[in-house]
């Protein structure tokens, strides 16, 4: 039957809206079905069959609508760096009065100055109220709702992913030597929740760097005068000299030189990967270098200066990069640099340097993709500590965390510096990176599969 253009019209229009309405009644359910599932049942569905890096940026979403349809939270104030940063910029800009000034937001932490010391040698910067949900059990979930605080941190010790079976070989001084005998990659160390509450720490103390608040050899930021040079470094616990200064100062811990002290949000995280077996009691760090990447920075080759004792540790945020090992790394053009092994560093993970991992084999980080930050943990040579150094108690003694399944004669040999290699099969390195397989993507300590580590949530 012919039908008007207006009668056509009519009812696209009306169609539209029983669709429109269908649609709306759809998201009304989607939504009540949303807010009668737990957390875990939804990340349960929607992580099914993925690695835990993915399950991890499942997670992180997954808390994010949790929030919002549960409890009417913005967004923005989940998952939102930019905008937190740019409150504390705000609070920052308003601490002028000579009185000690507070701001807090979000429940976030709090950031304490005194304007009125402010000058280019002395730390003004009062780490001490920063608090930062850097608690050993579980941050934000409602698992951990009726659990004692050993239970939480035992899930979250449980969900750590360990790897120490790095092999490849080169020749050197003419006999066949694994040159990644002693490195340790340890994951999932720090949620996402904690990795952007420690950027945006380590931005707050940029801004402090950039205003003078800090102690002059504690921040640097070089000119950028070439592809890969310039990152921006921020020292604590002491004066390290990349290169004869201008004083005539040889590479190494300058000793009559002060700079600002570990924040203590720093010996919380010190504190954590002593707990978790990630390094040894019997070196703990009293010192570390904040490496703040722009796009197209790099490090070029090296072996960490023995100033600092073995083992020393590296903490990666915001940007996953590869780092390079090898007796002889090539250096191509600016930031571009070729090794026999390549070892990509995820998000929140801790990549242990020691034996022939950080004595032999030479290191680099080719340009970063992107913005990247990085912390490395050293103990410094009780030979080589600053003149007015003083030990920290609130780094002595640290007990590791021992969980009631694992057998005490590992804890006693891991307190004793010795790595147990469990059972494990060897990775060998062979043309190429084969030596590093992700086949098990770090499989957690025990021998949870997917689903278990989803229910220890």
């Amino acid at each position: 039957m012919f039908m008007s253009s207006g009668s056509r019209a009519k009812r696209n229009k009306n169609k539209n809206w029983v669709m429109a309405g269908d649609f709306c009644r759809r998201s009304q359910d989607f939504m009540a079905m949303l807010r009668n599932l737990s957390r875990e049942e939804i990340l349960d569905v929607l992580s099914e069959g993925l690695c835990p890096h993915c399950e991890d940026v499942i997670e992180a979403r997954v808390y994010n609508l949790h929030q919002k349809f549960l409890h009417g939270e913005s967004s923005d104030d989940v998952i939102s760096p930019k905008r937190r940063l740019n409150s504390y910029a705000h609070t920052l800009n308003s601490l002028r009065s000579p009185q000690v000034a507070e701001s807090t937001y979000s429940g976030r932490p709090k950031v304490l100055v005194t304007p009125s010391s402010i000058n280019n040698k002395r730390s003004v910067f009062n780490h001490s109220n920063y608090e930062i949900p850097l608690s050993d059990g579980l941050s934000r979930s409602v698992v951990g709702n009726g659990l004692s605080e050993a239970q939480k941190e035992l899930s979250r010790f449980g969900q750590v992913g360990r790897r120490k079976d790095f092999i490849y070989y080169e020749k050197v001084n003419g006999k066949e030597t694994n040159i990644l005998k002693g490195l340790e990659l340890h994951t999932r160390v720090f949620n996402p929740d904690e990795q952007r509450e420690i950027v945006e720490f380590i931005y707050a103390l940029q801004r402090m760097g950039q205003k003078r608040q800090l102690r002059a050899r504690t921040y640097s930021e070089p000119r950028k005068w070439m592809k890969g040079k310039g990152r921006v470094t921020m020292q604590f616990g002491c004066c390290y000299n990349y290169a004869v200064d201008k004083d005539g100062n040889p590479p190494g811990i300058i000793r009559d030189e002060e700079v600002d002290p570990l924040p203590p949000l720093f010996k919380k995280m010190i504190r954590r990967m002593v707990r978790w077996h990630v390094l040894p009691p019997t070196c703990v760090p009293n010192s570390c270098i904040v490496n703040i990447y722009d796009e197209g920075d790099c490090i070029p080759p090296h072996i960490d200066h023995h100033d600092f004792v073995r083992p020393f540790c590296t903490v990666s945020f915001l940007a996953e990069c590869n780092i390079l090992f090898g007796t002889s790394l090539k250096i191509i053009n600016p930031g571009e640099f070729s090794g026999p092994f390549s070892l990509p560093l995820p998000l929140g993970s801790v990549l242990i340097l020691n034996g022939n991992g950080a004595d032999v084999a030479k290191h680099c980080v080719p340009s970063v993709p992107a913005k990247r930050i990085s912390i490395t943990f050293r103990k410094m040579d009780d030979r080589k500590l600053p003149f007015a150094y003083t030990p920290d108690p609130e780094l002595s003694a640290i007990e590791p965390f021992v969980p009631p399944s694992l057998d005490k004669s590992r804890i006693r040999h891991h307190k004793d510096g010795i790595n147990d290699n469990h059972d494990k099969s060897e990775y060998h390195a062979e043309s190429g990176n084969k030596g590093f397989s992700n086949e098990d993507e770090f499989p957690p300590l025990g021998k949870g599969n997917s689903s278990n580590r989803r229910s220890q949530r």
